[in-house]
């Protein structure tokens, strides 16, 4: 009998949430006398490379009216030629020349490591990873890979076929030192 007003609060506001919910549905619910909307059945071409200042709210949609719904591009294929690729800006970590479908990365194994750690990259004839990726926090040298580095895929991804989609005039120091100074006239 202590709880009594307790319980009639509950009771009450069971009753008023299923009230709630009980007029939200009869109202959100399609009117059988509505005509139906009419919704664009061809998707817009979504692969249009995004020109600003030209009326597009949205850069995201890349030149699809925001009253469609456009198609997804096409998925990039892996690029499996084992080529370096230039980096696209200082710092950058290098991409992955190869595939790594079905590699498994997690807390008990890393399969990168197997040709990618110091031990062994001379033996698989593949690039050794950076000996930043041996450094903890405090800049001392471990034994194995930092835990802090171990999960590959955070920074490195791999190399594929798709369009660049944001124009990069970025050129490294070598280049830029290799190139003659022009005249000012």
């Amino acid at each position: 009998m202590h709880n009594k007003h307790l319980w009639i609060a509950v009771g009450l506001t069971v009753a008023l949430m299923a009230l709630v919910f009980v007029a939200g549905w009869m109202v959100g619910r399609p009117s059988k006398h509505e005509a139906p909307v009419e919704v664009a059945t061809t998707p817009v071409d979504a692969r249009a490379v995004f020109v600003p200042g030209a009326g597009q709210i949205d850069a995201i949609r890349r030149g699809v009216p925001i009253d469609q719904e456009g198609h997804p591009p096409p998925m990039a294929h892996v690029e499996n030629a084992d080529l370096k690729r230039v980096r696209a800006y200082p710092m950058q970590p290098p991409t992955i020349p190869h595939a790594i479908d079905g590699y498994q990365i997690d807390k008990n194994s890393n399969r990168c490591m197997l040709c990618h750690a110091r031990a062994n990259a001379a033996t698989f004839q593949a690039p050794p990873v950076s000996v930043t990726h041996y450094m903890d926090r405090d800049d001392q040298f471990l034994a194995t890979i930092s835990p802090r580095r171990y999960f590959c895929n955070q920074c490195h991804v791999v190399q594929t076929d798709a369009p660049v989609l944001v124009a990069n005039q970025f050129r490294d120091i070598d280049s830029v030192l290799s190139t003659p100074p022009t005249a000012k006239e």
